[in-house]
């Protein structure tokens, strides 16, 4: 029993892999999702939501949809850095805006292609905006857990 804290805990603890970091990680990611989604679906009448089973295969595919989303801009950030001169440099911030734009698009898309009229989102720009509010959010909590967690340490 001396190896065990409280009978249940290992008294060492192993270091997580680099993978168990990046599942820990996207769950994490997936379940915040999760709960801003249920958040709006339950307090805007902008999002609709079908029921929980959902809203959670909602969040996967968010949070799916925004990590490719933020390697696209990175590869175009790259592109643009790699070269000199200070149009190079306005165009990285405009490839940046436009792929975190129309990417909004995209994922708008996608929602209703996989989801119909079980997952919605409703308002300006045939929800774009309501989409845009809800993914900020997302993107917000997600750092501020980030944040948190680093803070702890």
């Amino acid at each position: 029993m001396a190896d065990k804290i409280h009978g249940f805990l290992p008294a060492t603890a192993e270091m997580p892999t680099n993978r168990q970091r990046l599942i820990i990680r996207y769950l994490f990611g997936v379940l915040i999702d999760l709960v801003v989604l249920g958040l709006f679906a339950e307090f805007s009448d902008s999002v609709t939501v079908a029921s929980f089973s959902w809203s959670l295969l909602a969040a996967i595919l968010l949070q799916a949809l925004l990590k490719a989303t933020i390697a696209i801009e990175h590869h175009v950030a790259m592109f643009f850095n790699a070269r000199q001169g200070a149009f190079m440099k306005i165009m990285r911030f405009v490839g940046a805006w436009l792929v975190l734009f129309l990417s909004k698009f995209v994922i708008l898309e996608a929602i209703a292609f996989v989801f119909g009229d079980r997952v919605r989102f409703d308002g300006v720009l045939h929800g774009v905006v309501t989409l845009i509010i809800v993914v900020t959010v997302m993107v917000v909590a997600e750092e501020v857990i980030v944040r948190l967690v680093r803070w702890v340490r």
